[in-house]
């Protein structure tokens, strides 16, 4: 028997009394009843209130999002920082070179250092900086010499642009797969190239043709207006001076100059003018039954139109009614005479002056174009008037004992200019210049129009052959003044033509436009002279009469400064007056005058600078 050991335990409390085990007993049979709980639908869950923890978030005094955005910030900022590194080391890297994705002139040189950039474009630009320049200006094409016209490149500041790095970090960005141009830096002389460029503007340059009706026969036909244009001439050194190292044709701009006129003026001037102009005859009716009859075909010929104030104007040529009426109306009339001088015995006599009585037909045919248009009777009653002789016997005998003291002839006219300057020279036929009074050409022969017996006629229109009304009054305005000039008169105001004309002395001739250009000369003799004037189909002579008061001599210096044409081409279909062009130059006229009476000289010197005739090629 296993010895029996006692643990001695530390006393404890009394255990508490328990319950005997109920002795399990076999289950009765029996129904079983199951309890039904009536359950109530569902809510949704209710979230949280914010910042408040949920079950399985850890104790924290933070909230969570705070903690999210805290998150993204570091995030952040590592991108950020990371971005500035490469941005740094990129701006770093492109230091010493041209940035990615420049081009200069078209020339790619992104990327290359700067010294290496600079030969690429030397080597490719320079061969360019001297040679013509294409230029093309409108239709016309022509050429601009560089170096005449100051044009240079600054590569210091070329390189300059090429070179700037670009900090806007999109821009750098976009380097990657785009081509960023810069232009190549340029100088110019502003004058030299202005001056380039004016030159052209004589092919280019075209005046707006109005809207008007011509004839054939005597039937109307329309002239519809045609826009004008002008080289802008500032714009174009813009241009010019941006493009012109970048190699090809440079495009120069145009300025369009509208006209004022419409094709609905045109058809309303056929209309309401034109049609019942030439319908029939006019019947002019003078004194002792002389009648005159103005013909459709004459008033076809007389009648012009004219621009102004948006629409066109109706006038008559009435020297061209005039000389068709004055055969028929002379029967009617008393002839008149100016005084003149007889030199058939050697030393001159005096013809006496002869008041005349004839048709007054400035204010006989004032009211034609209201009978031209009118619906009442064709025909109108001559008005007759006193025609006092123009030079007078007192005039011829004022002049003393006169001698010709200056003469002039030019020839080579048109038969259409030659109307105009038989006009002008019958005009200031046997004017009369009083001691110390100023003759004007312009104030003597204007208006130059259609109504004061002018026709259209060649011109020279900025160096090129065009037409328009008075076409060969110049010639006048050049004998004139050459017959002023040996004469002696004191020369007020007188302008060249701006390109050397070849029938007239260099350096010693005159154009005229009304009302802009004038030819003045003063009469400082002590006593009048007398101007003369002698037409013929292929000449005109302008003679000056009066007491000698200077010997005159006159010598020309040099051609200097010669300029050489450009060539300037016209496409087919445009117009064009085909021309050999000329040089330009510049000129000097000395005028060395010695008075007779002391024998005392001075002398004058006049410098014309003439512009170069483009040669102009037509397609």
């Amino acid at each position: 028997m296993d010895a029996e050991v006692t643990e001695v335990l530390p006393r404890m409390p009394a255990p508490l009394a328990v319950a005997p085990r109920p002795t399990p007993r076999a289950p009765e049979p029996a129904t079983e009843v199951i309890p039904v709980t009536r359950v109530a639908p569902s809510a949704p869950p209710v979230p949280p209130p914010p910042n408040v923890p949920g079950p399985n978030d850890e104790d924290t005094d933070e909230p969570r999002p705070r903690r999210r955005g805290r998150r993204v910030l570091v995030i952040t900022s590592a991108v950020v920082g990371a971005l500035a590194l490469l941005y740094a080391g990129d701006v770093l890297l492109g230091s010493g070179s041209v940035p990615r994705g420049v081009t200069v002139a078209g020339i790619a040189v992104g990327g290359l250092p700067l010294g290496e950039a600079e030969q690429q474009l030397r080597a490719e630009i320079q061969p360019r900086i001297t040679q013509p320049i294409p230029v093309s200006v409108g239709e016309a094409t022509s050429e601009i010499d560089p170096v005449a016209s100051g044009l240079a490149v600054d590569w210091p500041g070329t390189m300059t642009a090429a070179g700037a790095q670009p900090y806007n970090p999109i821009t750098r960005l976009t380097s990657f797969f785009t081509e960023r141009p810069v232009a190549v830096v340029t100088t110019a002389d502003q004058t030299a190239l202005d001056s380039a460029l004016e030159e052209l503007a004589p092919v280019v340059d075209r005046e707006p043709v109005e809207g008007s009706v011509k004839f054939e026969g005597t039937d109307p036909q329309p002239v519809d207006p045609v826009p004008g244009q002008q080289l802008d001439v500032a714009a174009a050194a813009q241009v010019l001076q941006r493009d012109w190292a970048k190699g090809g044709v440079v495009a120069l701009p145009l300025n369009e100059l509208p006209p004022t006129t419409t094709p609905e003026d045109v058809a309303t001037a056929i209309e309401e003018v034109a049609r019942p102009a030439v319908a029939a005859p006019v019947t002019v009716i003078g004194e002792n039954g002389v009648q005159g009859v103005i013909s459709p075909e004459v008033t076809a010929t007389a009648l012009l139109f004219r621009a102004e104030n948006g629409g066109l104007v109706p006038e008559l040529n009435q020297q061209a009614v005039q000389d068709a009426l004055a055969p028929q109306m002379a029967p009617s009339e008393r002839p008149g005479r100016d005084a003149t001088l007889d030199f058939s015995g050697g030393s001159p006599v005096i013809v006496p002056s002869q008041d005349g009585r004839g048709v007054d037909y400035q204010v006989t045919l004032a009211q034609l174009l209201t009978v031209l248009t009118g619906t009442g009777p064709r025909e109108i009653t001559a008005v007759y008037a006193d025609q006092p002789a123009e030079v007078t016997t007192q005039d011829m005998e004022a002049l003393g004992n006169p001698t010709v003291i200056g003469e002039f002839t030019t020839g080579g006219f048109a038969r259409d200019s030659g109307v105009n300057i038989r006009r002008a020279a019958e005009l200031i036929n046997g004017v009369v210049v009083q001691p110390g009074e100023t003759f004007s050409l312009d104030a003597a022969t204007g208006p130059r129009t259609a109504a004061n017996g002018y026709v259209e006629a060649g011109v020279i229109d900025n160096g090129q052959p065009s037409r328009g009304i008075a076409g060969g009054a110049s010639q006048v305005s050049t004998t004139l003044y050459n017959a002023a000039y040996h004469a002696g008169m004191t020369l007020i105001e007188h302008k060249a033509h701006s390109f050397y004309i070849s029938r007239y002395p260099a350096g010693r001739e005159a154009t005229i436009a009304t009302g802009a250009i004038d030819n003045r000369w003063r009469n400082d003799n002590p006593t009048p002279v007398l101007i003369r004037t002698a037409w013929t189909p292929t000449s005109v002579t302008v003679s000056i009469y009066g007491q000698r008061q200077f010997e005159v001599t006159g010598a020309f210096g040099p051609r200097t400064n010669p300029t050489q044409p450009k060539t300037v081409t016209i496409p087919p279909g445009q117009p064009c007056n085909p021309s050999n062009g000329g040089p330009g130059f510049t000129i000097t006229d000395t005028r060395t005058l010695r008075d007779v009476s002391t024998g005392e000289t001075r002398s004058e010197t006049i410098t014309t600078r003439y512009n170069p005739i483009p040669r102009v090629v037509c397609g």
